[in-house]
């Protein structure tokens, strides 16, 4: 064997077997490296994640015992307002009665409230078009031509069922994720 020549474990490597270790090799020092970025790179990333108390706010209880018939009230949830309403038969009726082919964003009032609890509607505060906030929630504001809720910036008109009817407004007034937890109480979010 010459001076060249290595052995390991009395054999004479193969061009065959130096690829394989130099493959792994780099296989390895890529694997290192994509840790160690990870690693480096991780608080960054962490760091745009939602503030504690952001979460904290990611839900809100509401007691619904307060609010009369025909009345609603305005909360704030994440920064958002969010219309409560606890609706009238007449206003359920007249919901119900719209034909949904006829409506720009086509959703029925059964679409928009709970099962069995039709009479409380939830829905965000913020007019599609541009994100005004409509009027129609305190005593002797304008509901609109529909009784719901209008927004005076550009005039779109709005439903008992918060829907669009009139108006620039391209969407429905957005019914975000809630529950009842009991007879008097909703979670929102």
């Amino acid at each position: 064997m010459s001076t060249a020549e290595q052995t390991i474990d009395g054999k004479t490597p193969t061009s065959d077997e130096d690829a394989s270790r130099r493959d792994f090799l780099h296989i390895a020092a890529a694997g290192v490296g994509a840790i160690g970025t990870g690693l480096a790179v991780w608080p960054f990333i962490d760091q745009m994640n939602p503030a504690a108390d952001t979460l904290a706010l990611a839900s809100v209880e509401v007691d619904l015992s307060s609010i009369g018939e025909g009345e609603g009230i305005v909360i704030t949830w994440r920064g958002k307002p969010v219309f409560i309403r606890n609706r009238t038969q007449v206003e359920i009726d007249e919901a119900r009665a719209v034909d949904v082919s006829a409506l720009p964003d086509r959703q029925s009032d059964a679409e928009r409230v709970v099962e069995g609890r039709e009479k409380w509607l939830v829905v965000l505060g913020v007019c599609t078009h541009l994100g005004c906030v409509p009027l129609g929630t305190k005593s002797g504001d304008d509901q609109g031509e529909y009784g719901g809720w209008f927004c005076p910036c550009h005039g779109s008109h709005y439903d008992t069922s918060g829907r669009i009817r009139k108006g620039p407004a391209p969407k429905n007034l957005e019914v975000p994720t809630y529950s009842f937890i009991s007879d008097t109480t909703i979670r929102i979010g």
